[in-house]
């Protein structure tokens, strides 16, 4: 875990345990995190960082070696080699507080100065330096002693020349024969310091042209302080100095200009205004040379800004130093103008101006980010450029693209390596401290960081190009988890574009703007990085995760694209409610059915079923009473390999559930009218053909809804998806692409939350067609109940009037018997008869129930309603569905600007075909 992941875990668990916020406040909670990290990381009591101390005094080392005092870096490093055993707690801090106190170490220090924390020998003889030999024999006069003496032959045969020889290593500069000093040690300028003859004059000459600065000012008669009198070459010189940011006696400290002096030969108010005029060069300057001054900032992206402002200055100052040179040894007579020297320098003040205004803006602002200089150098370029101002838009546009190179070391990381670089504030991309699931990676382990007003931690001339650059890098993280990522350094680089001024802008001589010409430069440079990775990853789940198949498994399972497959899986449940079974409402049942019925499109192992128990009605009857009730809880299961439900989430996967169960509640409106239950009676013929004209309206809409789903809606975005993906260029490319697929289809097919209305008429009808076969078979049941009835009565009377007939014939047999016998008692023979009843079939038995259960069920619909009646009023509330379809798709059609309404308004005009037909007149 990074070192801000920890801070940031560590973070929300000290203000749950501190501030008690409940989790619903997510603003408060928010600006609370961001207030906590930033006091965190910008308190100045933490502890001191041994590890730079180490480094500074590493780096002191080198820069004495690199300065060539190389005998005082190793006496620092054999001190610090000698610490080493002698380190405590204590040291880092001792140490940074010597480095605190230490002023330009570098210039100032000595090795001659160890010699005083040497304890003095007692009885020490003192010793005899180079330097005493050098004066008791007179060496330091004999000049010529230290000539050398060349004996080799020259070109004009001289026996020999001389020429002058440095002091040897040990000389009179030495200061002692037993020194620590080196040999090698450099001079300091008393050393260097030499005399001159005449030198008192020359002196007495500059101090004399320096007078001015000394003068008295005395008040004139009228009591006004008198001006003393300037040349225009010594203001030229002072105004020169005080561009260059130096003390000056015309100008104090703030530039303004010192009201005691004059130009000789002008008037007051003209000297005022040339003098204002400089003065306030001098005050635009003075913000940008104190913030080049400063000191080095930590942020990268502020230590290169002031670099390039350093430089910038520098050349300035250069050009400062060419015009003053021109007047230091004056051999020949010169024109010293002020105004003309201000016209010459105004090409290199504008720009500096520009960055003093944006130094000043970035010091105003409190809590800017490091990249807004960024954001108004960027502005202040495209302003330059049309401007016309080309000194400005070059120098301007250099700058920012130095500056920019430091910026895109983090992107480049990240879209090469996939990684962030540790401790950057300034990058626009966060990781998040909870490790998501594999097909989460690509939604929640990488973010965009945002503000508490919703603005993307980035500069804003950026913005169209952040989406590119945060998929790179998530594609290659994906490709670490899917071991296909191959190295930078093991593949081929594409070569980078540059992002020089020279290269974007031409050197200065394009016509286009600076925003269009960066953004050409800055997309190619994307695109060298941004192609490989992406594209790889999409041939990775075309090709060996099946994405192709995924999207034909989905369409086969819930949009039906294979209507034999889905026919026999929809038959099978309908089948079932209609025998009023319960076996199939167990989840594992219905997997059974799914894998059998869908095993030519999907493979099984893929595929399960689930039942939502908030959709089974409370018993058999009325699951099949209502479209509404038992065919939502069917939930088909596709399950899907993880780096595919990166592109095919879970509620995307909703959708394509909410588009199976209409088209299975369709399905069950057309089997019911096309498979209706046939009686043995024969119903009256105005039963008949009131039944029949509306049972074929119930089947041209269901046909109509499916026909319009199946060719205008699922069809035709198919192939425009199919299309669309061949251009894709990442996952979030194909993502759009089938998000947007899905969406048209859900709102094409009347499925949205605007038209839910609708949709909810549209079902209203499919239960119309269900109450149509439930009244119909309710009238041939009653028929065929007073048919059984009517042949019960009369065979029950013709078997009562035969049973009479055999008790006559049976007692007239008796007395005779008796009569010729004799015998007095009758005896009582043989049974009544057999019992005709059997015992009836499990089927006749279901049948029966089935039978009952509708009769029943259109009782309590009709209300004891005639036959006629019931048709009649479904007939009515079927045109009355069909006008408020029709009309509700036409008049959202008409007041909606989405794509569908092309769609809606067909529909629409499908379905007002059968209200422009003749009604049926009962």
């Amino acid at each position: 875990m990074s070192y801000l992941s920890e801070l940031a875990a560590l973070t929300d668990e000290l203000i749950d345990a501190v501030a008690a916020v409940p989790k619903t406040q997510k603003r408060k909670l928010q600006s609370l995190r961001e207030s906590t990290v930033q006091s965190l990381l910008n308190q100045n009591f933490l502890r001191t960082n041994q590890f730079e101390v180490q480094n500074r005094l590493a780096g002191l080392v080198e820069r004495f070696r690199i300065i060539n005092r190389e005998p005082l870096g190793d006496a620092l490093e054999q001190r610090l080699d000698a610490l080493k055993p002698h380190v405590n707690d204590f040291t880092p801090e001792v140490l940074h507080l010597l480095l605190e106190l230490s002023d330009k170490p570098a210039q100032k220090s000595r090795l001659s100065d160890l010699e005083r924390l040497k304890e003095a020998e007692k009885d020490a003889v003192p010793k005899l330096t180079w330097r005493q030999i050098a004066k008791e024999d007179g060496w330091h006069q004999e000049r010529a002693l230290w000539k050398i003496l060349d004996h080799a032959p020259s070109s004009d045969e001289e026996d020999y020349y001389e020429r002058e020889h440095v002091t040897s290593d040990v000389s009179i500069a030495s200061p002692s024969t037993a020194s620590s000093v080196p040999d090698d040690a450099p001079r300091t300028a008393q050393d260097l310091a030499i005399k001159l003859s005449g030198g008192e004059e020359l002196l007495r000459r500059i101090l004399d042209s320096q007078d001015w600065r000394n003068a008295t000012h005395d008040l004139d008669p009228d009591g006004r302080q008198k001006k003393t009198p300037i040349t225009s070459l010594q203001l030229l010189r002072e105004v020169v100095f005080m561009l260059r940011g130096l003390p000056t006696s015309l100008f104090d400290l703030a530039c303004k200009p010192v009201p005691d002096y004059v130009l000789e030969g002008v008037t007051w108010q003209t000297y005022d205004a040339l003098v204002n005029t400089f003065s306030e060069c001098g005050r635009k300057l003075a913000p940008l040379r104190i913030y080049a001054s400063k000191k080095e900032k930590e942020e990268p992206l502020l230590q290169v800004f002031q670099d390039s402002l350093q430089k910038a200055l520098q050349s300035f100052d250069q050009e400062l130093t060419a015009i003053q040179g021109r007047f230091v040894a004056i051999h020949k007579d010169v024109i010293v103008s002020l105004v003309a020297m201000l016209a010459e320098l105004g090409p290199s003040l504008a720009p500096l101006y520009v960055l003093s205004g944006i130094v000043q803006q970035v010091h105003r602002e409190r809590n800017t980010k490091a990249f807004h200089y960024l954001e108004l150098l960027y502005d202040a370029v495209g302003m330059a450029q049309m401007e016309g101002s080309l000194d400005t838009y070059r120098l301007l546009g250099t700058i920012f693209l130095d500056c920019f190179q430091v910026y895109l070391k983090p992107i480049r990381f990240w879209m090469e390596e996939g990684e962030l670089l540790a401790g950057d504030r300034t990058f626009f991309i966060g990781k998040s401290s909870a490790r998501p699931q594999l097909h989460q990676i690509w939604e929640q382990q990488f973010h965009q960081l945002v503000s508490s007003e919703g603005v993307l931690n980035a500069p804003r001339f950026l913005s169209p190009a952040v989406d590119r650059i945060v998929r790179a890098g998530k594609s290659i993280v994906v490709l670490k988890h899917l071991k296909r990522y191959s190295p930078v350094a093991d593949r081929m680089k594409a070569e980078e574009p540059p992002m020089e001024f020279a290269a974007v802008c031409s050197d200065g001589t394009s016509f286009a703007p600076f925003s269009e010409l960066f953004g050409n430069a800055f997309n190619k440079w994307i695109q060298s990085k941004y192609h490989s990775a992406s594209i790889t990853l999409l041939d990775i789940l075309f090709d060996s995760y099946g994405l192709s198949r995924a999207f034909g498994a989905l369409r086969c399972l819930y949009l039906m694209s294979d209507g034999a497959t889905s026919d026999a899986f929809a038959s099978t449940i309908f089948r079932q409610l209609d025998n009023f079974s319960t076996s199939w409402n167990d989840k594992f049942t219905l997997t059974e059915i799914a894998q059998e019925a869908f095993s030519q499109c999907v493979a099984g192992h893929r595929l399960s079923a689930d039942i939502d128990q908030r959709y089974i009605a409370d018993s058999p009857a009325a699951s099949r009473a209502s479209v509404r009730n038992t065919l939502p809880a069917i939930r088909l299961i596709y399950h899907l390999p993880w780096p595919i439900q990166m592109i095919i989430s879970p509620a995307e996967v909703k959708g394509y559930q909410t588009m199976f169960v209409f088209l299975l509640q369709t399905r069950r409106a057309i089997y019911l009218l096309k498979h209706p239950l046939l009686g043995t009676t024969t119903t009256p013929a105005r039963h008949q053909s009131t039944y029949y004209l509306l049972r074929t309206k119930l089947l041209w809409f269901c046909n109509t809804m499916m026909s319009y789903l199946t060719t205008l809606v699922f069809a035709p975005n198919i192939n425009k998806m199919d299309e669309a993906l061949q251009h894709t260029l990442d996952v979030d490319d194909v993502g759009e692409v089938h998000s947007k697929f899905l969406d048209r289809i859900l709102s094409e097919s009347c499925q949205g939350k605007r038209l839910r209305p609708i949709r909810d008429c549209i079902l209203d009808i499919y239960d119309l067609a269900i109450k149509l076969e439930d009244s119909h078979q309710a009238e041939i049941a009653r028929l065929e109940e007073e048919q059984q009835e009517i042949s019960r009565l009369s065979t029950f009377s013709a078997s009562q009037q035969q049973q009479q007939h055999k008790r006559k014939t049976r007692a007239g047999r008796t007395a005779s018997l008796y009569s010729k016998t004799g015998l007095g008692v009758g005896i009582d023979g043989e049974d009544d008869g057999d019992d005709d009843e059997g015992e009836n079939t499990a089927c006749a038995i279901r049948e029966e129930k089935w039978k009952k259960s509708i009769m029943e069920d259109a009782r309590a619909r009709g209300n004891n309603k005639s036959t006629a009646a019931v048709m009649k009023e479904m007939h009515s509330d079927f045109e009355r569905h069909l006008r408020f379809v029709a009309s509700g798709l036409r008049g959202v059609a008409r007041g909606s600007r989405e794509d569908a309404a092309a769609k809606w308004d067909l529909l629409a005009e499908m379905l007002e075909g059968g209200i422009k037909e003749a009604r049926h007149v009962f």
